[in-house]
Formats: C-alpha cells, structure tokens, sequence
C-alpha cells in the first residue's frame, strides 16, 4: 500500500472538524496519517497539546468535547501535554470577544486552575476521570509561565518579528473589532504568539482546538518552523450548541450542562435538548455506535442523557436519575396528580428567581420566596436554586420547565 493511502482510524476523526494540514503526500509534516504510523511503528508516542486558559470555575460539556479527544489519544499510549495557561489567562484570549478582556489577577488564574484540574478528574481513578492522570507517560500538566515569565525583550521581539500586523487584522475577531472601531489593545496582538510559543517550548506534534482557534494553532505551527521544529498538526472540533439550541453552550447565556452539576440536573437537562442536535451531542460526547440508534425522538433523548449522565457519575446513579426526572416531569410525586400550570405571560422580564416563585402561587409573597430559596428548598428542572436574585432574561428560558418547592409542590411554567 503506499503510504499516503494510509487511514486515520475512527477514535481520531470522529466528530474532527478539521486536520490541518492534510495533503494526501509522502510528508509525515503535511499528512497527518503518515505522522501517526511513523509514531506507531518507532514506538514513539505523539505529543498532544491542549491548552486551557482558567479564566473561570466551571467546566461545562462544550468544554469537554476536547478533553474527550485527548483522552482518546492517551488511551492510544500517546502523551496528553496539558498546559495551563497560567500566564496568557492574565491577557485573555481575544477569540469571540467582541471588546478587550478584563485581566485576572495571578491568585485568581491559580485558584481557577485547581479547579478546572479537579474537574477533570485529578486525584480520581482513571476510570471515573476525565483525562488520565494515573498511567505513567500518558500525561503532562504544564503551566506556560515556566517559560513566558522568563522571556526578556529580545525574545519577545523575535516572537513579534514573524507576524504583521495584516495577518492579525486578518482573525476575524480583529478585523471586526477594527473595522467597527472598537479598540483593540496592543497586548491582545500577543495572545496568540505566546499560545504559539507554548507549541515551541513543549515541541507539540498535534494541537487540540475549536474551530474558532484555527489563527491560534497555525501560529504555533509558523513558530515552531522558526525555531527548527517539527511543525505540529491541528485537530479542530466543533463548537457544541447550548440547551436553546441556538448558541453555543455558554455559562453567560444560561445554556450550560456543568461537570459539577449533580446527576439529576444533569439528567434532566440533557433530555430536553432539541431534537436537531441529539445527535450531535451522543456524536460528540459519547462513543456510542451511531448506526445503531433508535428512531423514536424521544427515546434518542434519553439514551443521550443517559449515556452522557453515566460517563460522570456511572450507570447506577444515572438510572436513579433518569427515575426521578420522570417523576419529576410527568407529575408523579407522591400521587397521580398532574403538575399544575402557571402562566408567565403577565411577568415582566428580566425577573429574579424570587419573584418567579411567589408568581408560580408556591409561596404567598417575595420574603417567604427569598427565605425558601435561601433554605434550599427550592429547584428548577431538579437544580437547586441557591441566589434570590438569580435573574431570568426572557419567558423562553422558562416555559415547560418545573418549578419545585420542597418536595410535593410543583408548578410548571407556560408561556
């Protein structure tokens, strides 16, 4: 066989949006299959770069589609390199921001960095984890200050030297920042040079990114050709749509599926993701066979939910979960009686939690909503609601969802 026919096998490409370069050549730096057979056949693993910049808490599902993936590699005997991107999240990533970020402070990246880490599963056993952090060789955590802070103002020039300022100008987010005069910050030009640096230090074969971070790992392949490097590859997936299935799943937009979130909420959420992109999700976020899928809609619902719920907390407590989010939703809690409707057309958007609660008839006026929710006795399509002031911005995040006050009032929101 020659050696350009060779295949990527399924664990790689499914769900990949996008390998770069790909040329079909005798060229293990422009075909991506010839590089990972040579790794195979010298026993050398590749190492595979993803870099997370902890400018938040919470890992939600759309993040951990490219988890997913370099787990993958690490159960293939490759080496999972994982860098914290404790310097560059003092810069932010500019990638979909439509204005410059605000900077974190060095204790806070730090603080976020541990948690997103916990999330992922450190301290776990491999098998309830999200990435493998027991096998020996199969996983590096690096932090990118070990060698930016140490740049001096030379070699930061010379990082500088290979990029113009027409090639910035050229990502897309610059270029409408620009052409619609929004500033831009002279160190948001550094952003993606130093993610590419990173590509540089830890001598990366494959970088892992969503697709909107294509500029961000071709930087870091032109890098590494500058520093006599072997160019790495570029592996990009797709963004992953949010509960509304509009945007993208996004904590600011109220549409996320947390890692922390506990098994009924997660449960409850996820079947109730539009048809359209079920799908998508058991595609991108499980390995189950999908040719092998059941054609009734709502059936497909729940398997996701299922499947996705028992990859974090396993298939006992997911069942229970799926359980309970039937009693929840059909009413059955304690007696045959239906959950009761309660309209939210009359309520003046954005509303707080609070209000909502005393609107939906559970509680007689705004102190007692307070108090109950402040007492955690109340939940949202089974998710506890913590903060009084938990603010709702439109009716449609809402209609069909069931409110719940201790554990046998229930009323379910319609528009």
């Amino acid at each position: 066989m020659d050696e350009k026919e060779i295949s990527l096998p399924d664990w790689i490409t499914r769900g990949v949006e996008d390998i770069f370069p790909n040329a079909l050549i005798n060229d293990s730096n422009q075909n991506f299959a010839l590089r990972l057979d040579e790794s195979l056949r010298n026993s050398k693993p590749l190492r595979v770069k993803l870099g997370i910049d902890p400018t938040g808490t919470d890992i939600h599902l759309g993040h951990s589609i490219l988890f997913r993936k370099l787990r993958a590699f690490q159960n293939a005997g490759h080496t999972a390199v994982l860098i914290i991107g404790d310097f560059t999240a003092r810069i932010g990533d500019p990638t979909g921001k439509s204005k410059t970020r605000i900077q974190l402070t060095k204790k806070e990246v730090e603080t976020n960095a541990n948690t997103y880490l916990e999330q992922l599963g450190y301290g776990q056993s491999s098998q309830n984890s999200l990435l493998d952090f027991e096998t020996p060789g199969r996983l590096e955590i690096r932090r990118n200050s070990e060698w930016l802070k140490s740049l001096d103002l030379s070699q930061v020039i010379q990082i500088m030297s290979h990029s113009t300022v027409g090639q910035m100008l050229a990502k897309e987010d610059f270029g409408n920042r620009y052409s619609s005069g929004v500033p831009i910050s002279l160190h948001e030009f550094l952003y993606p040079l130093l993610q590419g640096y990173d590509s540089v230090a830890v001598k990366s074969d494959v970088e892992l990114g969503g697709t909107d971070q294509k500029f961000n790992v071709a930087m870091g392949r032109d890098l590494q050709r500058v520093f006599n490097l072997r160019p790495q590859f570029g592996l990009l997936l797709p963004i992953l749509v949010g509960l509304d299935g509009e945007q993208k799943m996004s904590k600011s937009l109220g549409n996320t599926v947390g890692l922390k979130e506990d098994a009924l909420s997660m449960y409850s959420k996820l079947e109730k993701v539009p048809d359209s992109h079920v799908r998508t999700y058991l595609k991108l976020l499980t390995n189950i066979n999908l040719e092998d899928l059941p054609e009734n809609p709502r059936q497909l619902q729940k398997l996701m939910a299922l499947e996705i719920t028992s990859q974090i907390y396993g298939g006992e407590v997911a069942e229970t979960a799926q359980k309970d989010s039937a009693k929840l939703i059909k009413g059955k809690h304690d007696s045959s009686e239906e959950v009761k409707e309660v309209s939210i057309s009359s309520v003046k958007f954005p509303a707080k939690a609070f209000y909502l609660l005393s609107a939906s008839g559970l509680c007689i006026s705004s102190s007692e909503a307070k108090r109950q929710i402040l007492g955690g006795g109340v939940r949202l399509e089974g998710e506890k609601i913590v903060d009084p002031n938990l603010t709702f911005d439109n009716s449609r995040l809402l209609v069909g969802k069931v409110i719940q006050l201790g554990k046998k009032k229930f009323r379910r929101f319609s528009s």
